[in-house]
């Protein structure tokens, strides 16, 4: 697969459930709002009891909350096709035998690897040799 290493250095954070969503930089960072309700079925407010995680430039996190910094993208090449089976599991296996952490996130055309800045030079270098091409940011 192809890979693009993103520039912007991420922040993970957890919301508290009903609080209202920062609104996306619009400079093309990756930005993305996850809301998982905490599965109790019936009503429409059931969601906001659960799970509201951000992902965002580090710069942009906000205060007050759970906030993981630190971790930079690796992209997809896409869209990816639907029906591909394996994409995650290609990228993830080599990363877990080297010992990196990720965060993943998908979208509708493409998959994002989230890794510890620190561990970047190390994820580029494990898939690349597992024969992923990985352009720099």
């Amino acid at each position: 697969m192809e890979l693009r290493v993103r520039p912007e250095t991420l922040a993970v954070c957890r919301l508290a459930g009903g609080t209202l969503w920062p609104p996306p930089p619009g400079d093309g960072s990756l930005f993305s709002a996850t809301s998982a309700g905490d599965g109790t079925a019936g009503s429409p407010e059931a969601g906001l009891a659960g799970e509201r995680s951000l992902v965002c430039r580090e710069d942009l996190a906000p205060s007050g909350i759970p906030v993981e910094r630190g971790w930079r993208a690796l992209t997809v090449a896409g869209p990816l096709d639907f029906a591909l089976v394996g994409v995650v599991a290609d990228l993830t296996a080599p990363l877990a035998r080297a010992g990196v952490s990720v965060f993943i996130l998908s979208t509708y055309d493409t998959d994002h690897v989230l890794v510890r800045a620190d561990s970047l030079d190390l994820a580029v270098t494990t898939l690349t040799a597992a024969g992923h091409t990985v352009t720099p940011a």
